[in-house]
C-alpha cells in the first residue's frame, strides 16, 4: 500500500498535534493520579471523615515555604498529636508583605511518602488559587485526617511521625501582572 505525499503530511501533522496536547495533558493527569492514590507522598481529598478512631496516635508537623512570592506564611501550631481516625484541624496565616494584590497557590506534600495514601484533607485552602490584598494577613484551615488502614498496612505500621509540607507559589495569573501582561498575553 502506497500513501500519498498529502497522508504523510497529514498523520504527520496529527501525530504532531497529539505530542503537543499530550505533553500539556501530562502535568494535571499526573497531578489528578497522585492525589487519587497518594503516589509519592501526595495527599488525598476525602469525602467525609472515618467512622473509627483508633487508640494510636501520630504526630502532625507542619512545614510552610513561599517560592518567589512576597508574603510570610507560617503554621498558627508546628505540630498536633492526633488519634488515627480522628479528624484535625489546623490554622496557617498568610501575609501579603506587598502593596499589590498577590495571586498564589499552595502545593503540598506528605512525608514520609509510604503514609501519603492515608493522610487525607477534608478540607484544604490548597485546593484553590487564593487572592491576598496588600498587607492583608488571611487565615487558611486544613480539615485532616490519618485513616485507619495506615496502621495494619505492612508498609506504614510504625509511622509515628507525618510532615505535611505546603509551598505557596505564584499563580500563572500573579506572574503576568508583575511582568505587565494581561491575561490575555498582550502587553499591558
Amino acid at each position: 500500500m502506497k500513501l500519498s505525499r498529502n497522508a504523510v503530511a497529514i498523520v504527520c501533522v496529527l501525530g504532531v498535534m497529539g505530542m503537543t496536547g499530550a505533553s500539556f495533558a501530562a502535568v494535571p493527569l499526573y497531578r489528578m493520579f497522585c492525589q487519587v492514590t497518594g503516589f509519592d507522598g501526595t495527599v488525598k481529598k476525602a469525602e467525609r471523615a472515618p467512622d473509627v478512631q483508633l487508640d494510636q496516635t501520630v504526630l502532625v508537623r507542619f512545614d510552610t515555604n513561599v517560592r518567589d512570592l512576597p508574603m510570610t506564611f507560617r503554621a498558627e501550631q508546628v505540630t498536633q498529636r492526633v488519634r488515627i481516625g480522628e479528624t484535625g484541624m489546623a490554622f496557617f496565616d498568610v501575609t501579603n508583605t506587598s502593596d499589590k494584590p498577590i495571586s498564589a497557590k499552595a502545593a503540598y506534600n506528605v512525608v514520609p511518602e509510604r503514609a501519603g495514601p492515608y493522610f487525607q484533607k477534608l478540607q484544604c485552602f490548597c485546593f484553590d488559587e487564593q487572592i491576598i490584598q496588600p498587607g492583608a494577613t488571611m487565615k487558611f484551615p486544613v480539615q485532616y485526617f490519618v485513616a485507619p488502614e495506615m496502621a495494619t498496612d505492612r508498609e506504614s505500621r510504625g509511622v509515628t511521625e507525618i510532615t505535611l509540607s505546603y509551598t505557596f507559589y505564584p499563580t500563572e495569573r500573579f506572574q503576568q501582572a508583575v511582568n505587565g501582561v494581561s491575561p490575555s498575553g498582550a502587553a499591558g
